[in-house]
């Protein structure tokens, strides 16, 4: 056998050592723009239609019909693409006004485009931090962040995750080490587990040991805080973070493109340093112009952010009434807690045949004995989509065994 037969023997025992653990992630296709309710289409064709209850499709903006309109005047103004990166031939005015908005949102003074959110904290540290520095992340901090991290030659450190008292630990460290310059990266809002960062504290920390703080707000923007301004308005730190990371992808209109939101000098430096942004093709005008649009809706009103509460609130308490255990908290990211990948697989499937389309969590995507449900709540499902999908977890559960036959856990 060649050593090139070998490599895909390799591949192939690797891909079945996955199916074989339950950890093997499958796709699954819709036929419909997304929404409260889309179509699957299953391997051999046939369809079906299901409440949808795993997208980051938090505020419903990701078919909104003034979103769509936006994006259509875009394309016929501006056109499809523009073949090129920004410094060269890639930058619109579009570009310039979406950046001068989302800093306005922010609260910030410059922000930059990137083609995706992954790129914003890939191209982040490397330009920014050298051998002389120190980076301090969260332990459940978003891959990107790690990647990002592991970019550049600042020297790491890890806190327990939203542990203040271990987080000064790392900042005593790092000062101990004699580092230059510290930053404090964390995610606003952990997609796994729907926790809030403690900013506030963590502001007063990076204060008294001098060190920037730095967030990546993917499932902050546009709906947490009272105005949907993001976490470190939930926190009244809102104008004092000095580095903002985020996504057009999942509330502002669910489409692609990330951007990081910071003082004028760290965007100027990312422009002429940041290697996702130089050499990447601009973000498309359609979705710029439909991601202006949307910060036209979210200005103008609070009410999808209001709508979104309020099905949260509800759903996690019906969901835990029901004998589920959920992590606590009030994010619109509900984990609802199996514990066992096979289980958390099983469940999932029968949730399908129920007509409610949600999507296991296990290893390596969370800590092994985590595995779950991630079930993510939207202003576009009302009340009746939210009793449903409680009736047939319920249902699902109890035929599983995962509760008992009136309620609770097994």
């Amino acid at each position: 056998m060649s050593k090139q037969q070998d490599f895909y023997s390799h591949l192939a025992q690797e891909l079945q050592g996955i199916r074989d653990a339950g950890l093997y992630k499958g796709e699954r296709i819709i036929a419909t723009p997304q929404g409260a309710h889309i179509r699957t289409v299953a391997p051999d064709g046939t369809t079906r239609d299901v409440l949808n209850l795993c997208a980051n499709n938090y505020l419903g903006l990701s078919s909104h019909p003034d979103v769509v309109a936006a994006a259509h005047e875009a394309l016929r103004t501006h056109g499809y693409g523009l073949s090129s990166v920004r410094f060269i031939c890639g930058t619109q005015d579009l570009h310039k006004t979406l950046e001068a908005r989302l800093s306005r949102f922010l609260g910030t003074e410059d922000t930059i485009l990137y083609a995706a959110a992954f790129d914003a904290n890939g191209g982040l540290f490397e330009p920014l931090l050298g051998e002389q520095d120190a980076v301090i992340s969260d332990e459940l901090n978003h891959a990107s962040i790690i990647d990002g991290i592991r970019l550049c030659k600042a020297k790491r450190y890890r806190y327990k995750h939203n542990d203040m008292a271990d987080l000064e630990r790392c900042l005593q460290q790092a000062a101990s080490d004699g580092a230059r310059f510290t930053l404090v990266f964390t995610d606003g809002v952990f997609s796994m587990d729907g926790t809030i960062a403690r900013l506030d504290t963590m502001r007063a920390l990076c204060d008294t040991y001098g060190a920037l703080l730095g967030i990546d707000e993917c499932h902050a923007s546009g709906f947490v805080g009272a105005t949907g301004r993001g976490t470190h308005e939930y926190r009244g730190v809102f104008g004092k973070i000095d580095i903002i990371t985020g996504t057009l992808g999942k509330a502002l209109g669910g489409a692609s493109g990330g951007f990081t939101s910071a003082r004028r000098e760290v965007v100027e430096l990312l422009r002429q340093r940041s290697r996702p942004y130089l050499f990447s093709n601009t973000v498309a005008p359609s979705i710029v112009g439909a991601s202006i649009a949307v910060l036209d809706l979210l200005e103008g009103s609070t009410a999808l952010r209001d709508k979104l509460a309020d099905n949260t609130a509800w759903f996690r308490g019906a969901i835990r009434a029901a004998g589920f255990d959920i992590k606590d908290g009030e994010h619109p990211i509900v984990p609802i807690m199996v514990h066992d990948a096979v289980a958390a697989q099983k469940l999932a499937a029968r949730l399908l045949e129920l007509g409610i389309y949600v999507v296991g969590f296990f290893f390596p995507v969370v800590p092994k004995g985590q595995a779950r449900i991630r079930v993510q709540i939207s202003a576009v499902h009302e009340r009746a989509d939210l009793e449903q999908a409680v009736a047939a977890f319920t249902q699902a559960g109890r035929e599983l065994g995962l509760l008992k036959a009136e309620g609770g856990r097994a």
